[in-house]
């Protein structure tokens, strides 16, 4: 009972105070690549600790002093379990449900945000072959609209769409900046975070971690987009065209240069600070890849 007892609350403080601690964090902003990875570790270690812990609360006392071992000896799984005693009651077998939900409730909530992201690319990508026009000169799509916005359309068939309000409002500096920086997140494949935490966040709703994980991943991919843009744009031109298109809201499945965030990120560009020390990203590194273990190794003490 006392590992139970040490991985809900290590899934407590991974769930709820963590959380909020990083997202008051300054250095996120100034390393967002490595901010990523911890938001990313923070999420897997969590769904670990939680089905431990439920396994060992609901497990028999046996299981539970037996640790992780004992675990797989109840399920027939360890390699020196009894010939006799390997087939699993109903009872057990009913006892590994809960424990199998918690890790398989996000992923089959990332497989539905999956499905729903490509459905909605799609009908999106329909519209563009009705309303849009080619601009050969910016490899894009135009389409005849008059808030300025620039976004990118993911996946297989992936696309960078402007507005003819943007065309009309942006010079050519800024408008290679900005496109520089939705290029910048079809080369890194940010959707694909975009999809991790709104699954995660689906499958726990109301959950601390889930929520600030969201917020600060949607603004992080922006800002490693605004900073690949930077190592071949100034900083004036990107700042300008970011403001331009801050008001503009991209459609679903998409990503946009303006949106919620602009206002930090124009900020982060105009006003750049020093990166992290090595040992603080090292340190981060190091304790994203180590987080996801640490249940198990508690999980497998006597």
């Amino acid at each position: 009972m006392i590992t139970a007892v040490v991985l809900a609350g290590y899934a407590g403080l991974v769930g709820a105070t963590v959380p909020a601690v990083l997202s008051r964090a300054r250095w996120p902003h100034r390393a967002p690549i490595i901010a990523v990875l911890a938001w990313q570790g923070l999420m897997v270690t969590f769904v670990v600790a939680t089905a431990l812990a439920v396994s060992h609360m609901v497990l028999t006392e046996q299981h539970v002093h037996h640790g992780l071992v004992g675990l797989l000896t109840a399920c027939g799984l360890a390699a020196d379990a009894p010939a006799g005693e390997s087939a699993t009651t109903f009872g057990e077998a009913l006892e590994l449900v809960v424990p199998t939900v918690i890790v398989l409730l996000p992923l089959g909530w990332l497989v539905r945000c999956t499905w729903r992201a490509r459905r909605a690319r799609q009908r999106h990508l329909d519209m563009l072959a009705l309303v849009g026009e080619p601009a050969p000169g910016y490899d894009a799509t135009v389409v005849d609209h008059g808030v300025p916005a620039v976004y990118c359309l993911p996946g297989r068939c992936r696309r960078v769409v402007i507005t003819q309000g943007a065309l009309d409002i942006l010079s050519e500096a800024q408008m290679r900046a900005v496109l520089e920086h939705e290029r910048a997140h079809l080369a890194g494949r940010h959707h694909l975070l975009h999809l991790l935490v709104d699954a995660f966040s689906r499958a726990f709703p109301g959950l601390p971690l889930a929520r600030h994980a969201k917020e600060q991943t949607q603004l992080l991919v922006e800002m490693i987009a605004d900073d690949r843009a930077l190592q071949t744009h100034s900083r004036e031109a990107l700042a300008t065209a970011m403001y331009e298109v801050a008001a503009a809201q991209a459609p679903s499945a998409t990503l946009g240069a303006g949106g919620p965030g602009a206002l930090i990120r124009l900020r982060r560009v105009l006003m750049p600070q020093p990166r992290p020390h090595r040992a603080t990203w090292l340190g981060v590194v190091t304790a994203s890849i180590v987080a996801p273990l640490l249940p198990l190794l508690v999980a497998c003490g006597p």
